[in-house]
């Protein structure tokens, strides 16, 4: 497959992880350039090897919470993650994830599988509706944004674009990914971490920005049934400070389905 803008070869999502080698507790993959983020492999990949990692001990429970720290770049290369169960209750099983290079660790992520329950309590977010009368297109610019964002098909229906100093707190995306599926929770998992931090709209100028903190939660129990086309993702900083950024976002699948609920702590160099 190739970037239908500028002729380079890319290594779709579904075909990069059919080479992922999994045994109990390890999966590893070989991250190829095209899903860089910087000097680092995108944060959604990460999350999606760190996962099948702990799918190879639990393999059936849906994943209710995924929380994540980023804590030095993953290289272009092999990726290896390891896991272990921390506890296993009655319902709810959690699994530690740690993607490693050698005795170092440069992510570590817990993930929550819980069993569906009864309950009296059943409550479903509605996705409000958003006028964009002119979408922005976004388009990947080399040197400029992240090699993996190629693999995007993007429209900024509310919200500045990166760079473009604008002044909103809020941005609103048309998302969709270059690839044949079927959907997956790694996809959600790089639906989710695909949007740019808010406060890089804000700059006039490139600068970089990376993620210290992440955590989603799940609220779909498949989703191999789902198009890859036009999600949406509904996004919000309500705070920037000391060169630190909160932001949070609202999944929904291409039937306007609630399908995950994030936030970020980010920190931008500028």
């Amino acid at each position: 497959m190739h970037n239908p803008d500028t002729g380079a070869a890319l290594t779709p999502w579904t075909i990069l992880f059919s080479g992922l080698r999994t045994q109990p507790g390890e999966a590893s993959l070989q991250a190829t350039p095209d899903w860089l983020q910087g000097r680092t492999v995108f944060g959604g990949l990460q999350a999606a090897v760190a996962l099948r990692a702990m799918r190879t001990l639990v393999p059936d429970v849906p994943l209710r919470t995924l929380q994540g720290t980023f804590l030095a770049p993953v290289p272009e290369g092999t990726m290896t993650a390891t896991a272990r169960v921390l506890r296993t209750g009655k319902s709810a099983t959690h699994v530690e994830a740690r993607i490693v290079d050698g005795e170092t660790t440069l992510a570590l992520l817990v993930g929550v599988f819980g069993a569906p329950r009864a309950s009296t309590v059943s409550v479903t977010p509605r996705q409000p509706a958003v006028e964009s009368p002119k979408p922005l297109e976004f388009g990947y610019i080399p040197g400029v944004m992240p090699a993996f964002t190629q693999h995007f098909k993007v429209r900024f229906l509310r919200g500045g674009l990166p760079y473009s100093g604008a002044t909103q707190t809020d941005t609103v995306l048309d998302l969709s990914l270059r690839d044949s599926g079927p959907a997956t929770e790694g996809h959600v998992l790089a639906m989710a971490d695909f949007i740019p931090p808010i406060a890089l709209s804000h700059l006039k100028t490139p600068a970089p920005g990376s993620t210290l903190t992440w955590m989603i939660e799940l609220l779909a129990g498949r989703y191999d049934g789902l198009s890859l086309e036009h999600w949406r993702v509904d996004a919000h900083m309500p705070v920037a400070q000391d060169g630190y950024t909160s932001q949070s976002l609202m999944v929904w699948g291409p039937g306007g389905e609630p399908i995950a609920m994030s936030r970020q702590s980010m920190v931008v160099f500028a």
